[in-house]
């Protein structure tokens, strides 16, 4: 089979080499998409991802695929079932996990990011990561469940009731899944802020009522304009820069929600006027992964809830993952995946 190993420094190489074994708990995967992720590009700049990296490693932790083969001690899966992955794999022990917080888990480890993950043609996999898909969905939208599943945990901790206002910066891939959660969740009107005018037209293709243009438009005036003088009761920040971030808080009104959902450039830093805190009664809330959240993520999809044609704009094969990872961080697309 072909694996495309991380290396470091900005570097992949492609190797022929064995179909992983399985051990008695695991199931072999034939991975037919894995997705680039925010996180797969902060590893190819050098930046740590959810744990530290340690190359050569198959990177991808965005994926599905169909089951070839079970370990003897498998029982909730036999192959052929079309699968999707959670990556994340906890200790259970540490005072976070057993205090129930364990996507804080100080002993995470990550397929994809510190175990070989989805940029090859096969992976091993423990069964108890694995998530059934309805065989009739596109495999493609099941590589889509790790983002929607961490996600749905920040959805969560945003705490959005009924009839809110929710107001979305930045419009990629999980600024557009967050629109869709936000609607499920019922929020009566949803903005977004996007210099990208094809995200924008996206954006409004799914429901978004308003989108801004945050380079030519003054996002703060925009939003009261539109909203009659309200204010946003939820904003979802999903860019991962200090300019967004400072948008944010210049939006926010009395009693807002700012959740920070996006990872950010490590060290990154940003004044907050703690009278505004106060004043404003604001919460401010980090969101972690995606604990307990990828079955519910894997039964959205099963169930067609959630569009994706309109996210996934660009596939590459295996052997293009460098030139895949730049069109990821390129305005030409929303959301790159791979397709071994």
């Amino acid at each position: 089979m072909k694996s495309n190993y991380f290396m470091g420094n900005g570097q992949f190489r492609i190797r022929d080499e064995e179909i992983p074994s399985i051990g008695a708990q695991e199931v072999l995967i034939r991975v037919a998409a894995c997705g680039i992720c925010g996180t797969d590009v902060h590893i190819f700049h050098g930046d740590q991802g959810s744990v530290d990296v340690h190359p050569p490693v198959v990177l991808g932790h965005e994926f599905s695929g169909v089951i070839e083969a079970v370990g003897p001690e498998v029982s909730r899966f036999k192959p052929g079932d079309h699968v999707t992955v959670d990556p994340n794999i906890y200790c259970g022990a540490c005072p976070y996990c057993r205090k129930g917080k364990k996507q804080l888990c100080a002993n995470l480890f990550a397929i994809g990011v510190n175990r070989n993950g989805g940029f090859a043609q096969y992976c091993a996999v423990p069964q108890n990561q694995c998530f059934l898909l309805a065989p009739d969905i596109p495999l493609r939208y099941g590589a889509m469940t790790e983002p929607l599943a961490c996600c749905l945990h920040g959805i969560d901790r945003a705490h959005i009731v009924p009839g809110d206002t929710v107001l979305i910066i930045g419009c990629g891939a999980i600024g557009l899944l967050m629109l869709q959660l936000a609607k499920l969740q019922g929020a009566s009107r949803i903005i977004v802020s996007e210099p990208v005018a094809l995200r924008r037209e996206i954006a409004l293709k799914l429901g978004a009522n308003l989108a801004v243009d945050p380079i030519h438009e003054s996002l703060h005036d925009v939003v009261l304009n539109g909203l009659d003088g309200l204010e946003p009761d939820v904003i979802i920040e999903c860019v991962g820069n200090t300019a967004a971030v400072r948008q944010a808080f210049e939006t926010a009104g009395r009693g807002t929600n700012v959740l920070l959902f996006s990872v950010p450039v490590p060290g990154a830093t940003h004044p907050l006027s703690l009278m505004d805190v106060y004043k404003k009664e604001l919460t401010i809330t980090g969101s972690m992964i995606n604990p307990d959240t990828h079955s519910n993520a894997a039964a959205l999809i099963s169930a067609g809830k959630i569009r994706f044609d309109e996210i996934i704009t660009h596939s590459y094969p295996l052997e293009k993952l460098h030139e895949a990872i730049m069109m990821q961080m390129s305005d030409a697309s929303i959301k790159v995946i791979i397709e071994p």
